[in-house]
């Protein structure tokens, strides 16, 4: 599992983790503290949740009991979407590091450039002034890094345009078939790790047939061919899982695919047509 080990470096310098361990859908209690304890014991290192998950009580008691220090795990929040009041920004942040029960964070994203139930409206000011105020927030060594999270090249573009910080990261939804290339392209020229969500499509595409057909060619599962895909295309995995097998086998990723079999894994249709996709994912 040596790739739990391994890092990306940031565009501050920091380094960050090249597999992250996500906890979206995953219920606060025992569920989360468990998953979150196992990863860790997995040799998880990076552990990314978010306050409208409603489990980060839960996943700063795993962290807090692990017996690992700290400074030895790369630990992610979000700001809600619904947040585009920028006095409101450092009430959420403390009560987000309140849950966590941890006195800084390493990375900390604005989850969303629209609230969820204005999906693709744009909310262009209030996005530069809630940007600033997670600037503030990092100048003063609150946060390691800062980022965004379904910003497409027109958020990121934005914010590029009209603040001082460039965000760290981009996390967005991604898998094979579904790589949304021109956000993802213009996030990476400018210098933005993406980080992939959903990366198994949250298992819709484990029956897909070139997946499967591949993943026996390396004799490999479906998860592990769709993660390293992930990776080898220079992006950041986000696997959730919450049964200890799942979650080691979501680290074992010791393999290189062929550039003919990624050439094909970038070139397939959506492997999960079914799966719910936001119209801003282009």
């Amino acid at each position: 599992m040596s790739i739990l080990t391994e890092t990306f470096t940031l565009n501050n310098g920091v380094k960050i983790p090249k597999v992250g361990f996500g906890t979206w859908q995953i219920p606060d209690g025992d569920t989360a503290y468990n998953a979150v304890a196992a990863a860790l014991k997995a040799g998880y290192r990076h552990i990314d949740t978010a306050y409208v998950y409603g489990n980060e009580k839960s996943v700063g008691k795993a962290i807090n009991e692990s017996g690992i220090a700290r400074e030895d795990i790369f630990l992610t929040s979000k700001l809600p979407g619904e947040v585009k009041d920028a006095s409101q920004v450092a009430g959420y942040f403390d009560k987000t590091i309140k849950n966590l029960a941890t006195d800084y964070l390493d990375l900390y994203l604005i989850h969303a450039p629209w609230p969820w139930g204005q999906i693709g409206t744009r909310f262009d000011k209030e996005n530069v002034a809630v940007w600033k105020e997670l600037e503030k927030l990092y100048k003063a060594g609150k946060i390691k890094s800062i980022g965004i999270s379904n910003f497409d090249a027109h958020d990121v573009k934005n914010l590029l345009d009209n603040t001082d910080i460039v965000p760290a990261v981009n996390q967005i939804q991604y898998y094979a078939g579904f790589t949304q290339p021109k956000n993802t392209a213009f996030s990476q020229d400018n210098g933005i790790l993406v980080e992939a969500y959903s990366p198994l499509a949250t298992g819709d595409l484990l029956h897909n047939p070139t997946m499967t057909s591949l993943a026996d060619q390396y004799k490999v599962s479906v998860p592990q061919l769709a993660l390293r895909f992930v990776i080898q295309n220079g992006l950041l995995p986000l696997p959730k899982a919450t049964s200890q097998a799942h979650i080691e086998a979501n680290a074992e990723l010791d393999f290189t695919i062929s550039e003919a079999d990624m050439a094909t894994l970038n070139a397939i249709q959506d492997a999960a047509p079914t799966h719910f996709h936001n119209p801003t994912q282009k």
